[in-house]
């Protein structure tokens, strides 16, 4: 069995048997709509994931568990379902060169732990395809873009962006930036501090950290949740995902600057 097929096979199981059930006041709660049809969630966010050349496939895939890991966290889903609304949209999107934007997974309303599951199954069974060049701008604007068509109104907007590397190809991040600002898109980033070089990276060694903080996010509230090596990559993601999902303020759990 294919590893990806095996890994949507356990994330359904649960449900089949049971799984988790959402407390009785979020399954008493109406679905609303706006005038023109589209549905009110907390939160509308893309998780927007660097599978440039410096991405190996393992690493790439170890992000993918993350995200399905942090997602289906009780945490997590007890600040989803905190919410308003007690739903929010979520879209996976992988990018790399300025004409890589690839959706992984499609917008998908998680309101339970068993929505969060059906969303990673379908993560899980995606091939991989990886890019080279990173450009971070392309994806910033590919994200905007996926918002703005989507069939869903949020009391946030967020782009979720991970990687490793400064951008090296592809539109201007500032304008990209700017974009996102004006449209009141929040871009949060989870750098990736790797020491390992790449003929796609710069020769010399950055402070991923600090170029994500001074370069990438914009807009309210933005945020970075640092990260090393992929080995903390999940905790760093839960913290982020629970802030970005309760509308905290990041000064209270995270190092700005």
């Amino acid at each position: 069995m294919r590893p990806g097929l095996a890994l949507a096979c356990l994330l359904i199981a649960p449900l089949l048997i049971g799984g988790s059930e959402a407390p009785p006041d979020y399954l008493s709660r109406p679905v609303e709509y706006t005038a023109d049809g589209r549905e009110y969630v907390d939160l509308e966010l893309v998780l927007a994931v660097d599978v440039s050349s410096s991405i190996d496939e393992v690493e790439a895939r170890r992000q993918r568990e993350g995200h399905v890991a942090a997602l289906a966290d009780p945490e997590v889903i007890s600040a989803i379902q905190g919410g308003g609304y007690g739903r929010i949209a979520v879209m996976y999107l992988e990018w790399a060169d300025g004409d890589f934007q690839r959706v992984v997974a499609p917008w998908t309303v998680i309101g339970t732990e068993a929505d969060a599951r059906i969303f990673a199954a379908s993560l899980a069974t995606a091939p991989f395809i990886s890019g080279r060049r990173t450009a971070i701008g392309a994806a910033i604007e590919s994200s905007i873009t996926l918002i703005e068509d989507n069939d869903y109104q949020g009391m946030r907007r967020v782009i979720d962006l991970s990687g490793d590397g400064p951008q090296n190809s592809g539109s201007s991040l500032s304008q990209a930036r700017t974009r996102a600002e004006t449209a009141l898109i929040t871009i949060n980033g989870l750098p990736i501090q790797s020491e390992r070089q790449s003929p796609f990276r710069p020769s010399v060694s950055i402070d991923v950290a600090d170029y994500f903080e001074k370069q990438v996010i914009a807009g309210p509230g933005a945020f970075i949740s640092p990260t090393n090596e992929h080995e903390d990559f999940v905790d760093a993601l839960k913290r982020k995902l629970i802030i970005e999902i309760a509308g905290l303020d990041p000064a209270q759990f995270l190092r700005r600057g």
